[in-house]
């Protein structure tokens, strides 16, 4: 059954080689004198002569993979060699100068390459220890023919930024440390903060993306030369696995002990004469010097603030249960989390208006701080954050123990808010030690009252539920269902409008707020009702429903309340036109007669 199939037999013999990729792990190219050595280890391919480097990777696959399509384009047989002595000659294989060898299990022979064919684009091939030879195409002689440096690999590093967990930079203002826990990132030194994580890891791409420009030295010999001896700074690089350190050093160097270190270290020195595009660095896990573009210098200037997180905080909405909105002189109001929609928790479990509760959640996580003013909040009556006017408390809640978590409610951010001060108002994060000040605007669109939380549909029926109706605008129409579920007057007279009927129907049984407004107050025009509409939704009239349409707001909706319901809330003018919809048939006039004399045909 491991015999290949007729088709791939062919294709097999046409093959220059067969082999087993998988299975090579090194390979050897004789370029005259030059001998060119790569060997793979832990899925990587490195150079070992001459020189010790990293290797380019694709381009030793790309080679693996033109040898795999390599094809025979014509056979000259041994007997044909021998008998003419002078062809290997005439063909460049008595003593060829390139050579290829691959290292491993069930490797191919070493291959020789020999001069250009007359044909374009055609060489002559044979492997060591046999006498015949092919014709076959350049590409593999193309892959091959290079110098070493050619083979070393350009990218910097193999490391993968997404691996980084912490990152220390040593530049000439001092040390930075950068630690990152579960996705987000912190700084924990000179001072310890929320880190801005698209900058953190647009930092750590300058290393692992760049790309050297010049291969200048190994790092054994004298570093002054190239500003390394003592650098500017450094940037180290740690993995998830606490591997060996790789630093980037700028200047004149710091002294990195190798192996003792568990990161990876890149050093920044000074500007070749020649090449003032370029920086000298060392890079200790390759322990070489290259040159990169002189904008890796940028990581020098980096400051703690230039990294700093300026969102006002971070809410974890995986966790996050119930948020507490707590103002002096009122009770908190607590909205709970439900099966994917909002609550509030001191009305019994009240549906919310989840949509606007997921816009706080979103406003207050893209909310910026428009100055930190202190990093330590040594003097928070100064701020009015001793007794903050308002604060929103963040948690997790679990209704049972256990092992990872306690029952009942876990917080995990809280915000006070202070003072105003103009345009802003001060603000901190309890569990972080810095003074901010955001936004005072802020304020206005978290409110302490519940009533302003409360969802938005007012009535949830279906139109065939209504069974009476009464409208007062400036005159009172009622109607009723009768037996045979069609309405009547019971006041009111003429021929029922039945479409403007069902549309009123409509919109009052599915009735929704443009918003909550708060408590009721007198300004609201309650005491004189533009209309009012009740109606009932049983058949005994008994299960009955009010809804009051008061004064008209600055934006063009209107003030509403319903019995049963705290508060006042805005309806748009379109929903109040259909309430007042004319229900009794308009009368269309008949045309009057034509008037006047008729002239006579003609005789």
């Amino acid at each position: 059954m491991k015999r290949p199939s007729t088709e791939e037999a062919q294709r097999q013999a046409q093959n220059m080689v067969n082999f087993d990729r998988s299975k090579i792990d090194g390979i050897i190219i004789q370029n005259g004198d030059q001998k060119i050595e790569i060997r793979r280890g832990d899925n990587k391919w490195r150079l070992e002569t001459p020189i010790k480097d990293q290797a380019d990777g694709a381009l030793v696959e790309s080679l693996l993979s033109d040898l795999e399509n390599w094809q025979k384009e014509g056979t000259i047989p041994a007997k044909e060699i021998d008998a003419d002595k002078t062809k290997f000659a005439e063909y460049g294989l008595n003593n060829p100068k390139l050579k290829l060898k691959l290292l491993g299990r069930e490797r191919p022979p070493e291959i020789l390459f020999g001069k250009d064919a007359a044909m374009e684009g055609r060489i002559y091939v044979r492997f060591q220890n046999s006498k015949e030879t092919f014709l076959t195409g350049q590409s593999v002689k193309k892959d091959i023919d290079k110098q070493p440096e050619e083979f070393r690999d350009r990218k910097l590093t193999d490391l993968s930024s997404v691996l980084v967990r912490r990152v220390v930079l040593k530049t000439p203002a001092g040390e930075m440390e950068l630690d990152k826990k579960d996705i987000h990132w912190d700084i924990v030194k000179p001072l310890r903060a929320r880190a801005d994580d698209q900058k953190v890891d647009d930092l750590i791409s300058q290393v692992t993306s760049a790309r050297i420009g010049q291969f200048v030295a190994d790092d054994r010999g004298d570093l002054r030369l190239y500003g390394l001896a003592e650098p500017r700074g450094s940037i180290t690089l740690f993995d998830q696995e606490q591997k060996k350190d790789q630093k980037i050093e700028i200047g004149e160097s710091i002294k990195v002990a190798g192996g003792e270190d568990k990161g990876q270290t890149l050093q920044i020195g000074s500007v070749p004469e020649k090449e003032k595009d370029q920086v000298s660095v060392r890079f200790a896990p390759r322990r070489s010097v290259y040159t990169l573009p002189k904008k890796i210098e940028e990581i020098l200037d980096t400051k703690p603030a230039d990294l700093r997180d300026n969102h006002l905080v971070r809410i974890d909405t995986n966790i996050l249960d119930r948020i507490t909105i707590d103002a002096p002189g009122k009770s908190k109001t607590v909205l709970a989390r439900k099966d994917g929609n909002w609550t509030i928790a001191i009305r019994n479990n009240a549906p919310a208006d989840s949509g606007a509760v997921q816009r706080m959640i979103d406003m207050l996580q893209n909310e910026r701080v428009t100055n930190f003013v202190e990093d330590v909040a040594s003097n928070l009556p100064k701020y009015g954050l001793d007794k903050p006017k308002l604060q929103l408390t963040f948690s997790s809640f679990a209704s049972e123990n256990t092992a990872e978590t306690k029952a009942g409610e876990q917080p995990f951010a809280t915000i006070a808010f202070g003072k105003e001060d103009g345009e802003n108002v001060f603000a901190r994060l309890t569990d972080e030690p810095f003074v901010v000040a955001v936004r005072r605007g802020l304020l206005d669109q978290i409110s302490p009252d519940p009533v302003r939380w409360q969802e938005l549909s007012i009535f949830k029926f279906k139109p065939e539920q209504i069974h009476r109706v009464s409208i007062t605008t400036d005159k009172e129409l009622s109607l009723e269902r009768d037996q045979n579920n069609q309405w009547r007057w019971l006041k009111g007279t003429g021929t029922i409008n039945q479409a403007n009927m069902e549309s009123l129907l409509t919109a009052l049984s599915n009735l929704h707020a443009v918003r909550w407004l708060g408590p009721t107050t007198p300004q609201q025009g309650f005491d004189k009702p533009q209309l009012v509409v009740t109606f009932t939704t049983s058949s005994d009239n008994k299960t009955a429903h009010k809804l009051t349409v008061g004064a008209r707001n600055n934006d063009g909706t209107l003030c509403a309340r319903m019995d049963g319901r705290d508060g006042t809330f805005a309806i748009s003018n379109s929903e109040l036109n259909k309430l007042k919809l004319p229900l009794e048939q308009q009368v269309t006039a008949s045309p009057s007669p034509t008037t006047g004399v008729t002239a006579s045909p003609a005789p």
